[in-house]
């Protein structure tokens, strides 16, 4: 093992070092051009809501501008962690699993890596490794992140809240959001016209109802228009993705004693180098596929605790070996770990009451 290649960042890891986070900026634009139009995420309209719903996560400005959230931090962490499922990666981190059966015989396979909530989902908290990671959890309460590293190292690196157990709630190390500045909101309407009159043509008999007609909409069967519907955002300002490596955080995190701290926080810090330096997923969803804006390249700094900043030059390739380094080191096992879905025990669950489900905890 290269002890010096070990040892590299060892600076950014000591108590009381004074840079607080590494932080880069990346300028992105279409893939169509920097005038072409983008697609946010839509979300329903909220009950307070005062006036016409825009769809999208837009927040306006009393100068008239507006911002729009193109990608929040959680779908930026869902979109990075399953990288660790790929090569050169997936030696990196424990790959885990999770066996499902089907009420039909069927068998499906989960990647850890895949769920939405990490190692405080369902699909875990169901299974028979609930008990080994509900240790885990305890034992990050308690100041020891060591075991939740050797299960599922990547709910350290992108965040876990246990809000349905031990309440343990573990911040990020990487952090990324995207959002777009000054934008405008579009419209768009269509019509569905069916390839022939199935009435007129008497091939269905006549719509007796509204009811009927709503019916027959949805099987595509009459004329449907959409009117006034999503039309995405043309943005007269920038695209810019924001990530963050938070140095201050993984400081914080320890192992029973220095050697396991020391050991635990290179590789965290492994694993949080590959995700900051990775690059960004262009195609977040139809009608938004982002590239880097080739005359604006991204800027990558170190923040020290008195708001100095200096430049950062760090490739994905530094970042890459220093964390295979790490995880030898840590010991990452090479084994696939095996866990069955138990749905008895979400029966089970699911009698209770939340009071009850609490104090069975």
């Amino acid at each position: 093992m290269n002890e010096e290649l070990l040892r590299s960042f060892d600076f950014w890891l000591s108590d009381g070092a004074g840079v607080v986070a590494l932080v880069g900026r990346q300028y992105l634009m279409p893939a169509e051009g920097k005038d072409a139009v983008i697609f946010p995420p839509t979300y329903a309209r909220p009950k307070e809501f005062q006036g016409e719903w825009p769809g999208y996560n837009i927040d306006t400005f009393s100068d008239g501008t507006a911002v729009c959230l193109v990608d929040s931090v959680g779908s930026q962490a869902n979109r990075l962690e399953p990288m660790f499922k790929r090569d050169p990666y997936k030696k990196l981190v424990p790959q885990v699993i999770v066996h499902l059966e089907t009420q039909t015989g069927q068998s499906v396979q989960v990647n850890l890596l895949d769920a939405g909530h990490r190692a405080a989902d369902a699909l875990v908290r169901y299974s028979d490794l609930a008990k080994p990671l509900r240790e885990a959890f305890e034992q990050y309460s308690q100041g020891n992140v060591v075991p939740l590293a050797r299960l599922a190292p990547t709910s350290a690196v992108f965040g876990a809240w246990d809000s349905r157990g031990t309440q343990a709630k573990i911040p990020r190390l990487v952090r990324a959001v995207i959002r777009a500045y000054d934008v405008q909101v579009l419209h768009r309407s269509a019509t569905y016209i069916p390839p022939l009159d199935y009435e007129q043509r008497q091939v269905l008999p006549e719509i007796s109802d509204g009811k009927e007609r709503d019916r027959r909409a949805e099987e595509g069967l009459v004329h449907n228009p959409a009117s006034w519907s999503h039309g995405g955002i043309l943005v007269r300002g920038e695209i810019r993705r924001d990530v963050l490596c938070n140095l201050a955080a993984l400081r914080l995190l320890r192992g029973k004693d220095e050697e396991g701290t020391w050991a635990v926080r290179r590789y965290l810090l492994g694993l949080s180098l590959v995700a900051f330096t990775a690059f960004p997923e262009p195609n977040l969803r139809e009608g938004c596929e982002l590239v880097l804006d080739p005359e604006r390249p991204p800027k990558w700094e170190e923040v020290s605790w008195d708001g100095q900043r200096r430049d950062l030059s760090l490739t994905h390739e530094q970042a890459l070996a220093y964390a295979e380094a790490a995880a030898h080191a840590f010991g990452v096992s090479p084994d696939v770990i095996e866990a069955h879905f138990q749905p008895g025990k979400v029966l089970e669950a699911l009698k209770k009451t939340k009071e009850e489900r609490k104090k069975a905890e």
